[in-house]
């Protein structure tokens, strides 16, 4: 005979919202701080767009660990 036993829910998953929007989280930053969050792979951006923020990122941080 198995007995289950229940799983302790931690009290405070009852008081998370919704996942933030990240978009907007974005926008408010580039408003109100000058701060820019750009996906290199953003649809968004044509390839010299992609290729600017890609070469930008290299140059600051260096190559990725996938490339």
């Amino acid at each position: 005979m198995k007995i289950s036993i229940p799983q302790y829910r931690c009290p405070l998953g009852t008081v998370q919202g919704e996942p933030p929007d990240l978009e907007t989280i974005k926008r408010h930053g580039w408003r109100e701080q000058r701060i820019l969050v750009v996906n290199e792979h953003d649809t968004r951006l044509d390839f010299a767009e992609r290729e600017l923020v890609r070469r930008i990122g290299q140059r600051l941080y260096g190559r990725a660990q996938h490339e």
